[in-house]
Parts: C-alpha cells; sequence; structure tokens
C-alpha cells in the first residue's frame, strides 16, 4: 500500500532517531567531562540533575516524541488503510510533522517555553483535525 501520509509518518519516524543521535552526541561527551557516574540504587533524578540543562533539552524532546505523536502514528496508519492517505490529509500530516522538527529544534536549542507552547499547541491543532477527519470517515463521511 503506497499512500503519501505514510511518508509523513516515516519522515516523524526518521526525526525521532536525528534526535536520538543528538541526545547521545551531547549527554555522552557531558558525562564524560562531568565524571558523572549513574548509580541505579539512586534515583534517576539525581542522574539528569547532574547533567547540563542545555545537554538534558534534547533528552526531553526524545522523550517528547514518545508521546502525542504516538497519536499522529495511529491516525495517519488509519487514514492510509482507509484509502484517506492523499489530499488534505497528507497535507495536514506534513504540517504536524513540520511543526513537530520546528518544537524538537526549539526546545534542543534555546528551550524557549513560550514558543514551544505555541508551536505545540499548533501541532495538537493540526493533529485533532486530522483526527476528527479520521473519525468522520469512520462515521461514512465524504473527507478522504
Amino acid at each position: 500500500m503506497q499512500t503519501p501520509i505514510l511518508n509523513a509518518v516515516i519522515a516523524l519516524v526518521l526525526w525521532t532517531f536525528v534526535m536520538a543521535f543528538w541526545l547521545y552526541a551531547t549527554r555522552l561527551p557531558a558525562i564524560i567531562r562531568g565524571k558523572i557516574v549513574y548509580d541505579p540504587r539512586r534515583p534517576a533524578s539525581e542522574f539528569m540533575d547532574k547533567i547540563p540543562p542545555n545537554v538534558r533539552w534534547k533528552a526531553d524532546n526524545y522523550n517528547h516524541l514518545h508521546e502525542q505523536p504516538t497519536i499522529f502514528y495511529a491516525t495517519a496508519i488509519t487514514l492510509a488503510i482507509l484509502g484517506a492517505g492523499g489530499g488534505l490529509n497528507a497535507t495536514l500530516a506534513w504540517a504536524y510533522v513540520a511543526l513537530r522538527v520546528v518544537h524538537s529544534l526549539v526546545q534542543a536549542t534555546v528551550n524557549a517555553v513560550m514558543p514551544r507552547f505555541f508551536i505545540f499547541v499548533a501541532g495538537s491543532l493540526v493533529l485533532l483535525v486530522l483526527a476528527v477527519r479520521a473519525a468522520l470517515i469512520l462515521l461514512g463521511g465524504p473527507y478522504a
């Protein structure tokens, strides 16, 4: 099954891997430089508190890419299965992916909360529209 919306799905999956590599490319040197030792008997938060904030931001974003985007994956794959993965739905999917990438870049570099919040809200609204369109198709509507 080839449908345009799956391109956006895979793009976000690949972006998640970019963030994972960026996370480790910054975290490992910070751990070595700071001589930080992980003690499994202590709370993980103690370990994370020793890592500089600008390094933690990448890990925070990587974790965020495993939260709300799961709804995106389910919605986009549902639309693909329904044969509604093109047109406006594909455009909305790409808009969501673009907003997630911008959110990642803001969080991982400057971590400015208000811009991040507005980007997150914009992405959430796009995802909501995509999910409503999928629901309407399932209910028999013409929103492919």
